[in-house]
């Protein structure tokens, strides 16, 4: 009975080193896994998320080894913190610079709904001027479930439809 089984198991003498995916998979595979995010601080979330690049918590762990300042080598922008109306110019022109596809995380009330800042001077959510993927509540948001937003971020481009975006016409 036991041979029968192992009848059916993988035998990588016959089958090889190969994978057979569909290449929407393969090409999302690659970038679910490899986020390089540039944190947008403007405010005291910003320090919370140093608390989740550090080791104690790691977000190496989920692709996301490298942090950028540079928005041409970076494809996750990570908003924290309270975007006044003055720096929304700056905000909207650096995600513009960025290559697509290119994903944005509000991280904190103040970047998700401005906050406790009902002024005349503050951005009332950063998805006026940003489509936002991910929304991340907390005054600031603990470091667990800024890893459970980016986890979240990942399933989402898990699921895109990557090669037709390839191949569009511009």
């Amino acid at each position: 009975m036991a041979t029968a089984n192992l009848e059916y198991a993988y035998d990588s003498k016959i089958e090889g080193d190969i994978v057979v995916t569909q290449l929407d998979a393969a090409i999302n595979w690659v970038r679910c896994h490899s986020m390089w995010p540039m944190p947008m601080g403007t405010a005291c979330c910003a320090i919370e998320f140093m608390g989740v690049a550090a080791s104690r918590f790691d977000l190496a762990r989920f692709g996301a080894e490298v942090t950028k300042f540079s928005p041409r080598q970076s494809d996750c922008m990570i908003v924290s913190g309270t975007v006044t109306y003055k720096m929304a110019t700056v905000v909207r022109r650096i995600y513009d610079q960025m290559a697509a596809p290119k994903w944005v995380i509000a991280m904190g009330a103040c970047a998700s709904s401005g906050g406790m800042y009902r002024s005349y001077a503050v951005l009332q959510g950063v998805d006026r001027i940003l489509p936002v993927d991910v929304y991340i509540s907390g005054c600031p948001p603990r470091p667990e479930a800024v890893l459970d937003g980016f986890e979240k971020l990942q399933r989402k481009v898990k699921r895109e439809h990557s090669l037709s975006n390839l191949l569009k016409p511009s």
